[in-house]
């Protein structure tokens, strides 16, 4: 049986350790991941960091939500949100999830072999149904990231790397070396 948004965002803070997803009216429980899946995501997250504004941009790793009103909330592996978003949520919103509706810089899932499939068949679509800036997979055992970058008409190009320095097209300046990342 499906439940209502109001009932999920209620869930998912009365159960913070739960990892709490949502699609489509039913309830997705986010499992642990592995050191090596954990391992990237918060290293990324970190550079990610070290070189953004804190003035411009706030990282979240396996917290916050990317939410499609009606649809879903996701709560992805990496996320960058523009920090007067999240100024607007603390202040506007100070007891509630933290949840971002509009469209991101930059979202990162990490594959692993538990979610890997929902990922790549649901969360990463969501994400540009979004009209996210830019949407990376990383799949650490085949040393890959794969890039969907936003166009000007509302599509996405798809690119694959297997190495090199990966420059997120929303946030100037930032490079990640992905040979670094994934050695």
């Amino acid at each position: 049986m499906p439940i209502s948004e109001q009932t999920y965002e209620r869930v998912a803070l009365e159960d913070p350790e739960g990892k709490w997803e949502y699609y489509c009216g039913q309830l997705r429980s986010k499992p642990g991941m592995t050191t090596r899946h954990n391992r990237i995501g918060w290293r990324l997250g970190f550079w990610l960091q070290q070189q953004l504004d804190l003035e411009q941009f706030e990282v979240r790793v396996d917290a916050g939500r990317a939410r499609r009103p009606g649809v879903s909330f996701s709560v992805p592996d990496v996320m960058v949100i523009p920090t007067p978003a999240v100024e607007r949520m603390e202040q506007d919103h100070p007891n509630r999830l933290e949840v971002y509706v509009d469209p991101l810089p930059l979202i990162v899932e990490v594959w692993s072999a538990s979610t890997g499939g929902y990922d790549v068949t649901t969360k990463l679509e969501e994400y540009r149904r979004r009209g996210d800036a830019e949407t990376w997979f990383i799949h650490p055992r085949d040393r890959t990231l794969t890039a969907w970058r936003r166009q000007p008409d509302g599509s996405y190009t798809e690119s694959v790397h297997t190495g090199g320095a990966m420059e997120p097209v929303a946030l100037a300046g930032v490079r990640i070396d992905l040979d670094a990342l994934l050695a």
